[in-house]
């Protein structure tokens, strides 16, 4: 289980606000995983500090600066996550101080050094990605094993290694399936259930993803927004799970004309949008052709053929998500408006103002249909 930073380019601050969280389910988990590591660090502060002391009083003075270390690690872990949102330097100074410490500790004071190793591992897993917390986790049973087998008796030496490397399986087991569990969940959070599509949970945060690649680099991204033509006649005359079949074809046929950075969502019933990193506008438009040629040249089942309108929008300067999502929106409108089974291309948002002062365009109702 990645406890932090699975999506590197998103930074969410722990104080973000809920209804942020709960619009996206991603940041939702990066955001329960980033209070997670805030926690282990927060409590792992409070158990060492007054450690430092007594081993300084003992005369270990090099196991108190090595304690003293991983406080300050925490520290910053916990300072970084609460002013900037970040992970300091991905959590690694905890294992490397985890290990150092317990093995020094349990050479110089015996059982008692060796019972913070325990807890010390089990923590690993929920701060390293998976992979990275398992071997880490191999060398710390190893350095513990080689340890206790010069500090200790045979027998102990035994129960030793066995015991923190079962401790070490459990946790990674329960890790692993937790991981598994917040994929699963997000994947169902995020996806159409019919078609697999990406749903409108997603949306605004790919939008800006592309808007800010054309503010800071001039990388123009483009919009399809694809409609199937009288798609209601379908379900009344052949039946919703016609209709759910048709559907289903459809999101595969688009993804067979796709890239693999294109991302497909289904934003309606019928109605479907296409985001196209560093697509010109004219790009954008031959794949919309070839998108509605490929659906009305093969029926989709036995005697139901369908067509398709779309609309087409490149992003401009200086334009909200919303706004280019409108752009799109309207240019279906109006290829639906026009006869249906065409593609419009979005003006640019001056010519769209000058068009709305002279005739404004009526709402669109749900799916894309004319209201």
């Amino acid at each position: 289980m990645r406890a932090v930073d699975d999506q590197p380019e998103l930074s969410v601050n722990l104080l973000s606000s809920p209804e942020t969280m709960q619009s996206n389910p991603n940041l939702a988990v990066l955001g329960f995983r980033r209070q997670l590591v805030y926690h282990l660090h927060f409590w792992a502060f409070i158990a060492v500090v007054p450690l430092i002391l007594i081993q300084w009083q003992h005369g270990n003075h090099l196991l108190a600066g090595l304690l003293a270390l991983f406080c300050a690690n925490a520290v910053l872990v916990i300072g970084c996550l609460r002013l900037t949102g970040r992970y300091f330097l991905k959590g690694w100074l905890f294992p490397i101080l985890a290990v150092v410490s317990a093995a020094y500790s349990t050479a110089i004071n015996g059982h008692a050094g060796l019972y913070w190793a325990y807890p010390a591992a089990i923590a690993l897993f929920f701060l390293l990605p998976l992979k990275e917390a398992g071997v880490c986790n191999i060398l710390f049973v190893t350095v513990m094993s080689v340890t206790s087998f010069l500090k200790f008796s045979e027998a102990d030496f035994w129960r030793i290694t066995f015991s923190l490397g079962l401790s070490c399986v459990f946790a990674m087991v329960f890790a692993w399936l937790v991981g598994r569990m917040q994929q699963e969940l997000t994947k169902l959070a995020t996806t159409d259930p019919l078609t697999g599509c990406l749903n409108r949970s997603q949306l605004a945060d790919i939008l800006n993803s592309q808007i800010q690649m054309r503010e800071r680099y001039e990388r123009v991204s483009s919009l399809v927004i694809l409609d199937l033509d009288y798609f209601k006649v379908i379900n009344d005359q052949w039946g919703h799970l016609a209709g759910d079949k048709v559907l289903k074809e459809l999101a595969l046929r688009i993804r067979k004309r796709l890239r693999e950075n294109d991302q497909l969502f289904r934003i309606g019933g019928e109605e479907f949008m296409i985001v196209l990193p560093e697509t010109r506008q004219k790009d954008a438009d031959t794949l919309a052709h070839q998108l509605l040629s490929s659906i009305s040249a093969t029926p989709f089942l036995e005697g139901i053929r369908v067509t398709a309108s779309a609309g087409v929008a490149e992003v401009c300067q200086g334009e909200t998500w919303s706004t280019w999502l409108n752009r799109a929106d309207q240019a279906l409108y109006t290829a639906k408006h026009q006869g249906r089974n065409q593609i419009v291309n979005a003006p640019k948002p001056d010519s769209v103002v000058a068009s709305v002062e002279e005739e404004p365009l009526p709402p669109i109702s749900k799916g894309g249909e004319v209201a």
